[in-house]
């Protein structure tokens, strides 16, 4: 038996409930609860993935991630189109490296994350 297992990925923010919101809708899954009025809000990441938790701090992202999620998508122009329409950004840079391609994108609240196509 493993030491330890994911319970959650947690991302701190000033509004936990405009930046689960955006990831509900980009990843098409629901908020699933709240806790302490709303300092604490839950989406599902999917199946066999860990609960993805928002929690609020008082300070805005201020410096570089130093974790992020790399995203699989089928149509990188689709997704950073429905990320902008969500109200996240994408600064403009894409990548390539082997057999992955990629865009480092913006969520609301600027908590950088990948999104990529992999030759599978």
């Amino acid at each position: 038996m493993p030491d330890a297992r994911f319970l959650f990925i947690t991302l701190d923010c000033v509004d936990p409930a405009v930046v689960a919101d955006f990831w509900s809708a980009f990843l098409g899954t629901p908020v699933e609860a709240s806790m302490d009025d709303g300092r604490f809000v839950f989406i599902a990441a999917g199946e066999g993935l860990p609960t993805i938790c928002f929690q609020r701090v008082p300070e805005a992202k201020v410096v570089k991630n130093r974790m992020h999620l790399d995203l699989a998508v089928d149509d990188l122009a689709a997704a950073t189109a429905r990320i902008e329409e969500l109200g996240g950004s994408w600064p403009g840079a894409e990548h390539t490296l082997e057999q992955f391609r990629w865009r480092t994108v913006l969520d609301p609240e600027g908590n950088e994350f990948d999104i990529a196509l992999t030759d599978e």
